[in-house]
């Protein structure tokens, strides 16, 4: 039986940064450490990142008297958050560290310039995303609009009609990405319209690659968080190209009962998930095929 684990899976390079910048803060203990927001979407990390006293501030509008008075370090995780955040964060005395995936903050970039040149934004992904929260937050609410589906894309009336922006959620599913533009762009009355593909390579080479080893497989392991929204979305991919494909988040939730021969298994995992669970997982269906 061979066992194949997708060599981009794991973490990606902007979550690897943000929890080596909390472990880093931790490690200073010059004061209490938070993070704006569970820092990755995995139980685990966050278990042992509270283990070290690291706390999760959810809203700087409605601090505590005791966060008010010891203030301290917040690191922003790499989703990212809108602009008012960073200034709430400052006026109440906090330091930040900003660990936002740096793919990110090119979106933030591009949608700050184009709403300032008069363009309707619309951004491409799931609307309670903190990412796609974020991104809202860099240009004009009123111009700017979150289409996460067809129905919605069939819907979808534009504010002006005039020029438009279309970005991505970095780690939206890509062959979707282009099915919701096509929509977009049928509705023919839009004269200025800017398609910019911003979901980062290393998803779209996740993406990809769990494909392609979906295909060949008897078995395959998606692993990851039920709220990340990559995995998600390559759990979708995989289900596609195999019809049994597990979602778990560790080892514990996998109870494989196979029925016939298995000659080969497949493993990929989101961003947010360690190398530690990955390894777990594949040590497992080693043991018990």
């Amino acid at each position: 039986m061979n066992i194949t684990v997708a060599k981009s899976a794991g973490f990606c390079f902007g979550v690897k940064r943000a929890v080596n910048k909390v472990y880093e803060q931790a490690d200073i203990k010059k004061g209490p450490v938070y993070t704006y927001g569970p820092i990755i979407h995995n139980e685990e990390v966050v278990k042992d990142l509270a283990d070290k006293g690291v706390r999760i501030l959810e809203d700087p509008y409605s601090l505590t008297e005791e966060q008010k008075k010891q203030k301290g370090t917040v690191v922003i995780r790499s989703h990212g958050v809108a602009r008012k955040i960073y200034e709430q964060l400052e006026q109440a005395g906090f330091r930040i560290e900003d660990a936002t995936c740096p793919f990110v903050l090119k979106i933030h970039q591009i949608v700050e310039d184009f709403s300032n040149d008069g363009y309707e934004i619309v951004i491409i992904g799931n609307s309670n995303h903190p990412e796609v929260e974020g991104i809202r937050g860099w240009c004009d609410p009123s111009r700017t609009t979150v289409i996460a589906n067809m129905e919605e894309a069939e819907k979808f009336q534009p504010k002006s009609g005039k020029k438009m922006c279309i970005v991505a959620q970095t780690t939206f599913n890509y062959k979707k990405f282009q099915e919701l533009v096509e929509i977009i762009q049928k509705k023919g009355y839009i004269r200025d319209i800017r398609v910019l593909n911003t979901i980062c390579n290393a998803t779209e080479e996740r993406q990809k690659e769990a494909a392609s080893l979906a295909e060949t497989s008897d078995i395959m392991i998606v692993i990851g968080g039920r709220s990340s929204s990559n995995t998600q979305k390559l759990y979708e991919i995989c289900k596609e190209e195999c019809a049994n494909t597990y979602y778990i988040q560790t080892v514990a939730d996998l109870h494989l009962e196979p029925e016939g021969r298995i000659d080969n298994v497949g493993i990929t995992a989101g961003a947010s998930t360690p190398k530690k669970i990955i390894e777990e997982v594949q040590k497992y269906v080693r043991t018990k095929l």
